[in-house]
């Protein structure tokens, strides 16, 4: 037997013996149950600001697909100049410059050039998160801050949502999440796991790893919910045993979901809910109709 074989003997057998050590030391902890989390039935949320059957994403267009019956919505945030949190405008609403160089009142003015406000029976294009959350008390809502956490704005946000979800008593029916892992960290010093948390991309990753790796049982998960894409970068996130990966540590799964074809075969993932902007081929799916 050579030298290199016995090398690689060598280092296959530590590998060994290190994961079987790590199984008897290392325990899984899965995450403490969330309210805002808790469905009899699969959910359904829709992302208006992606929508293709409204022309705004303006109050009179989250009402009326809250009234399909749907469970929630996703959006998206970023702070305005006047630091108040508003949801992205949809990419009709074309502005010169990027939200945080206009106040709320400004974006008010330049939205009232671009739409003819009769469409919108007298309902502006721009949504403040605020209203939202006193608009429907009664659904989920996935917020997902946007602003880069090294802006100025994105050094806020964290800060003002937390206030925004304790003034409108909003601390049990909202996720918290973002693209960007940090800002996720950023809010939880605020909020001190009281709120649901979103998985960010590079917790989405992490996760997986530990999956595919073998070390599942040395993941320690930082979110409460995964909203899975089918795909993030080269890792294939649409499946079963991942999917029953997270199950076990007590973590929901969403599937963002922008074509209905494949449906039955996604439903196969026994995923929590859905993210779409087909709101009502899903409903229509799951109450039967």
């Amino acid at each position: 037997m050579g030298r290199k074989t016995n090398v690689a003997i060598t280092v296959g057998a530590a590998s060994v013996a290190a994961w079987a050590a790590s199984k008897v030391i290392a325990k899984q902890e899965p995450r403490t149950e969330k309210k805002a989390l808790l469905f009899s039935e699969v959910a359904v949320l829709t992302d208006v600001q992606r929508h293709q059957d409204v022309a705004v994403n303006s109050l009179t267009a989250y009402t009326k697909i809250a009234d399909l019956g749907v469970h929630g919505f996703a959006v998206d945030v970023r702070l305005t100049k006047d630091e108040e949190i508003l949801l992205v405008p949809s990419q009709e609403l074309v502005l010169p410059d990027e939200i945080s160089d206009y106040t709320l009142d400004e974006i008010h003015v330049e939205s009232s050039y671009d739409y003819d406000l009769d469409i919108l029976n007298g309902d502006l294009s721009v949504v403040p998160l605020r209203e939202l959350l006193e608009k429907f008390p009664q659904l989920l809502f996935v917020v997902s801050m946007s602003d880069c956490p090294t802006t100025y704005e994105g050094s806020l946000i964290p800060s003002k949502l937390w206030r925004l979800l304790k003034e409108t008593d909003a601390t049990d029916r909202v996720v918290v999440t973002s693209h960007y892992d940090e800002q996720i960290d950023r809010f939880n010093l605020y909020a001190q796991n009281s709120v649901a948390l979103g998985a960010g991309s590079e917790e989405i990753k992490k996760a997986y790893v530990a999956y595919t790796s073998k070390f599942g049982h040395l993941y320690r998960p930082n979110a409460d919910l995964f909203c899975l894409p089918e795909k993030l970068g080269m890792f294939p996130l649409a499946s079963e045993g991942f999917v029953r990966f997270l199950h076990d540590l007590n973590i929901t799964v969403f599937y963002e979901l922008d074509e209905t074809d494949d449906l039955p075969k996604h439903t196969k993932l026994n995923v929590d809910g859905f993210i779409t902007n087909h709101p009502t081929q899903l409903l229509t799916f799951f109450n039967g109709d």
